[in-house]
């Protein structure tokens, strides 16, 4: 049990971390953050920040020289720098979690050993693996380039089998994944915790809605049946087993209309679905991510009222005029208002976000969900005046 006031490493400075700190810090606990940014939402809340390369050997030894135990808020820190850390510190999620998720071909590989559904799909490393790509496999498809693919980016729709080569080139003729379209009923995500005793604690099952590639809301509950929403949560468990893994980890799904439920990906750190476990739920996925890797109790994860998170993204910011008016969301009672410090917005980027909880005691979200939507169509109607 690694205990206050010992030194927590982490790897990546976004709004994960930032809230990731605070948790820390308020537990007693101190933060050394390591990001290349020096206007890191977390690095400007930690006690040290370290801005410097993930590939900085000086800087990842003084990381690793200090902290009892590292852990992070982002996947893609290249290979060699998350085994070199693994060498000289606890690190918790383990290097193979952040392999897995940070390339699409292991990753469905892994999830086809662990005995998980995910939709069909080819590895396709070259040009010539393009060309033949099975002419009747299975389109309308998507494209997606097997690493550093996030938020919508790196991948191409490709309708029919002739599509393939091309949206291959427009990528970068770099390796790709090529998966089939799905019929969709809806998206749902699961965030869980593991210690290191292999225990587990998840939080409930949220519904997904994603506007070119990027999260929109979150609603909590989901709409999903509880023997789908059992299922949800025994595949997330069976993959942090399999991974062996310490930490917070969020696997999303698709929900598909005949019912099947299929894993679409996995992120070895807390996620931007679980927000709304803030001001929702009895415990925090920050602050259940500080209490798995310490090897603390984790804490019961149960949701205090249905809620709506929707995303704040830099498209709603007014250029050169500071931030958009917050007026209407500042004065509902029932809305948490959480910006992240980024001293820049541009399209697409996450700013910050809102959290609409409904009445305790009540199962249906659409209520928040409906007001959620409304006070982001007020803040974007009032950004294109």
């Amino acid at each position: 049990m690694i205990l206050p006031p010992a030194v927590l490493g982490l790897l990546g400075g976004g709004q994960l971390g930032r809230y990731f700190t605070l948790s820390a810090r308020t537990m007693g606990y101190r933060v050394w953050v390591l990001d290349p940014d020096p206007d890191s939402p977390a690095g400007r809340l930690a006690d040290r920040h370290l801005c410097a390369s993930f590939e900085d050997r000086d800087a990842l030894a003084e990381l690793a020289a200090h902290a009892d135990v590292i852990t992070c808020e982002f996947e893609n820190v290249p290979a060699a720098s998350a085994e070199w850390l693994a060498a000289h510190a606890p690190m918790r999620p383990n290097p193979r979690a952040l392999a897995i998720a940070q390339d699409r071909i292991a990753e469905k590989r892994f999830l086809e050993d662990a005995g998980v559904a995910v939709a069909p799909w080819l590895a396709l490393d070259s040009l010539a693996a393009a060309r033949a790509a099975i002419p009747d496999w299975g389109f309308p498809a998507i494209l997606k380039t097997a690493r550093l693919g996030y938020d919508g980016k790196g991948q191409v729709p490709v309708s029919a089998s002739g599509g393939v080569v091309r949206a291959f080139r427009e990528l970068g003729d770099v390796p790709c994944v090529l998966e089939q379209r799905v019929e969709l009923d809806r998206e749902v995500s699961v965030v869980l915790a593991r210690g290191p005793d292999g225990r587990c604690r998840s939080f409930p099952v949220a519904e997904n809605v994603h506007r070119q590639g990027i999260l929109h809301l979150s609603r909590v509950p989901a709409r999903i049946d509880a023997a789908l929403d059992a299922q949800a949560e025994a595949v997330a468990q069976r993959i942090a087993e399999h991974l062996d893994y310490c930490g917070v980890l969020a696997i999303e799904f698709f929900v598909c209309r005949t019912g099947e439920l299929l894993v679409n990906e996995i992120a070895p750190r807390p996620h931007n679905s679980g927000h709304y476990t803030l001001d929702a739920v009895t415990v925090s996925q920050f602050e259940q991510q500080v209490r798995a890797i310490c090897g603390l109790a984790l804490a019961p994860a149960d949701l205090i009222a249905p809620v709506a998170m929707i995303n704040l993204l830099g498209d709603l910011w007014p250029e050169g005029q500071g931030l958009p008016d917050l007026s209407r969301v500042l004065a509902q009672g029932r809305a948490r208002l959480h910006l992240y410090g980024k001293p820049a917005a541009r399209p697409g980027r996450k700013m910050g976000h809102v959290n609409i909880l409904g009445v305790p005691g009540e199962s249906d979200a659409s209520q928040p969900a409906r007001l959620a939507e409304s006070l982001w169509g007020e803040l974007a109607e009032g950004h294109s005046r």
